[in-house]
């Protein structure tokens, strides 16, 4: 008589559902799907952790929660944009490129529920709160049946050549900033939240068969699992080793069964060694099962990066195992799984073969069972019909173990830090650096959020019309006044005062600084109109730190010292996030508007400025005195001060700064009537018939391109002198 044999391995991932049971169940389960030649057991781990674009990519069912990459599936070109920035007097202005995209990227072949956090090139590009930390437009579309194709990539294709990829979840990003990711498209990962929970092995398996397997036990839970492979077949494999299950044969279907329970008992009477002794025992060298195994998986508590477990028996054998599972497991579940396979590994050396009357034909291969004399349970692995004698090879069920604590390693999660809202401010400064030949706009740019990173800016100088002006510089040291600093002299260190602010996140910081840093122009900062310095910077908790030891009315800003009141700006002035825009001459006496909207902002934040062309002219005079001299006539004299030159030397003048030395002198009279005189020297002198009509004297100096702001000086009614 022939011999019939069916087979229903139980070994780890890959094998549970070789052979050839399809003579025992018929046709109710497709043999291309579930029984053509095996092949490659499910996605190796790297395959969902690297981006892909190529034509015929394997686009995985999701379970669970995963991070995969996904695949792009639809793209622009990069879009150029420019912005210009001063390079300074004598040198030609910057002209910086940067980019955006565009672009779709496929996720699931089966519905999601949603996205959580997204990754690029290894940063958090979306924080678990929904946060982007770049600016971009961001479309996602579930996987239903319903879903209408988008419209960005319907006015870019073509509504008639636009897919609406029902059943396929993907998300659409327009217009993401590449400055970040060094204007290319990043390599993205997304946390994909495909189930609201845990789903069990067997659930999964089940789906992917198409309900053609069944699974009525409880089976292990993972947190997520990504099916793809060359078939159903290396999917429903996968899962069945996770389990560290097997089927067994039903009439139209298959059953997934794990771990002891109820079993077939077989007697002693059942049990033989009839038709030549063919029951029998068998054991296997202990060098034929793996020492060493090691299991490679996903684990959620350190971002879904792969982690390794490890589990190793006693005893002789130097073999060692490697399991890939492409599932989202936490450590203990993963050692314990290790641990469980290692040990199926071991117990199955030993098989034993029954032989049974015909009447055991009914036996089903993977049915469990228990054999007289041999503890514990077993499964039948292979049946074998011979001579109308049942012949069954049974390996032993591994008894459930309790899981051990495990460590997954050290977790270095990428940052999600809370980006908050754009704050902004804009003012002209005097020169910092190189003399300005045009009116420069300073803007600076912050968030309430420690991980605000930058903001697009518009520019307005000509009332509603708005300009692209680029991108914000790094992020600024920014708030504002609490208490203000109050009136103090520019050129006295001000002891006295403390001025106490309130920056705009707790991961703004400031720093001390001593006679020597201030000297060389640090702790700089814009507060109110006043550019002041400050020696030192105590924390008082809750954003709000105290400033002492001032130097006060920097660069001629002594006109802003004590008009301060509380909200005004603060901003310590950095040349890393201080944006410098040129100005057209003619917005001098104008206003300049900026917008700055960052990757969060519903509504752009807005700063304005009234542009007086500071950067331009020279300081006002400064140290007005009179003196009567012998001759009857009244001298006037006073220091120039040089946009060029803020150091004190001693014994050494200002450098001049400008073309030629020139000043306007204002006369006014008792009934307020204005003279005018001009002189290349830092003094005059009034006769006494003009000093007697005179009861104030004014001086600006004349720069290359306006004049100073006027430096007054009363002088008495010579009648009450």
């Amino acid at each position: 008589m022939a011999t019939v044999i069916l087979t229903v391995a139980g070994s780890l991932i890959g094998g549970p559902v070789g052979g050839a049971i399809g003579a025992m169940i018929g046709n109710s389960i497709d043999r291309e799907v579930l029984f053509r030649p095996k092949g490659r057991e499910g996605p190796r781990l790297t395959e969902l952790r690297v981006q892909t674009s190529s034509y015929g990519t394997q686009i995985p069912k999701l379970f669970g929660t995963m991070r995969v990459a996904g695949s792009v599936i639809w793209a622009t070109d990069l879009i150029e944009h420019r912005s210009k920035q001063s390079g300074g007097k004598g040198r030609p202005s910057v002209t910086n490129f940067s980019y955006t995209a565009s672009f779709a990227v496929a996720l699931s072949m089966r519905r999601i529920l949603g996205v959580g956090r997204i990754w690029a090139d290894g940063k958090l590009l979306r924080g678990a709160a929904g946060d982007f930390k770049t600016r971009c437009g961001f479309r996602l579309y579930l996987g239903g049946e319903d879903q209408q194709p988008d419209p960005l990539i319907a006015a870019a294709e073509g509504i008639a050549m636009t897919p609406a990829h029902r059943g396929l979840a993907y998300a659409v990003f327009e217009d993401l900033e590449l400055a970040d990711f060094g204007n290319r498209i990043p390599s993205l990962s997304f946390e994909v939240i495909a189930d609201a929970d845990a789903l069990p092995a067997g659930r999964i398996a089940a789906e992917l068969s198409a309900e053609m397997l069944m699974a009525p036990e409880a089976t292990v839970l993972l947190a997520g699992f990504a099916a793809s492979g060359a078939s159903v077949r290396a999917a429903v494999e996968t899962l069945a080793g996770a389990a560290g299950g097997w089927f067994r044969a039903e009439a139209r279907a298959l059953t997934l069964l794990s771990g002891a329970g109820v079993a077939l008992p077989l007697s002693d009477a059942a049990v033989g060694d009839a038709q030549g002794g063919r029951g029998r025992r068998d054991i296997a060298a202990a060098e034929a099962a793996p020492r060493t195994l090691t299991l490679a998986y996903y684990e959620p508590a350190r971002d879904y990066q792969a982690g390794v477990q490890r589990a190793v028996r006693p005893g002789a054998g130097m073999r060692e195992a490697r399991m890939e599972l492409a599932a989202a497991i936490d450590a203990t579940g993963a050692r314990a799984m290790a641990e469980a396979a290692l040990m199926r590994f071991d117990l199955e050396r030993e098989r034993r073969t029954l032989a049974l009357p015909w009447r055991a034909l009914g036996t089903r291969p993977g049915e469990r069972v228990t054999i007289a004399g041999a503890p514990g349970t077993w499964r039948v692995d292979r049946w074998r019909l011979e001579n109308m004698v049942v012949l069954l090879e049974c390996v032993a069920v591994a008894p459930a173990t309790p899981a051990g604590e495990a460590s997954g390693g050290r977790v270095l999660p990428a940052p999600d830090l809370a980006i908050g809202d754009t704050a902004v401010h804009a003012f002209e400064l005097p020169p910092l650096g190189a003399l300005a030949t045009v009116p420069q706009l300073a803007i600076a740019a912050g968030g309430t959020g420690p991980g605000w990173r930058n903001a697009a800016f518009l520019l307005s100088t000509e009332g509603e019309s708005w300009v692209p002006a680029g991108a914000s510089a790094m992020p600024a040291v920014l708030g504002q006044i609490v208490t203000p600093p109050g009136g103090a002299p520019a050129h006295l260190a001000d002891r006295i005062h403390t001025i106490l602010v309130e920056l705009a996140n707790g991961a703004m910081l400031l720093d001390d600084t001593d006679d020597a840093g201030l000297a060389a122009g640090g702790n700089l900062a814009m507060v109110g109109d006043e550019l002041l310095q400050f020696a030192q910077a105590v924390p008082l908790g809750g954003r709000r730190w105290a400033l002492r030891g001032l130097w006060r009315g920097r660069r001629a800003t002594e006109p802003g010292i004590g008009s301060q009141v509380a909200g005004d700006r603060f901003v310590l002035l950095d040349a890393e996030s201080l944006t410098m825009i040129d100005l057209p001459l003619q917005t001098i006496g104008g206003v300049a508007r900026a917008l700055a909207q960052g990757a969060r902002d519903e509504e752009a934040a807005e700063a304005q400025a009234q542009i007086r062309g500071v950067a331009l002219v020279p300081p006002a005079p400064v140290h007005l005195r009179a003196r009567l001299l012998p001759d009857g006539t009244t001298e006037i004299r006073w220091v120039r001060r040089s946009r060029n030159g803020w150091d004190w030397i001693d014994g050494v003048d200002a450098p001049l700064g400008e073309e030629t030395e020139r000043y306007r002198i204002l006369l006014t009279d008792p009934a307020g009537e204005i003279s005018t005189i001009e002189t290349s020297e830092s003094r005059i002198a009034l006769s006494a018939e003009t000093r007697f009509a005179t009861r104030a004297v004014g001086v600006r100096q004349i720069g290359a391109h306006g004049l100073s702001p006027s430096t007054i000086l009363e002088l008495p009614d010579p009648g009450e002198a």
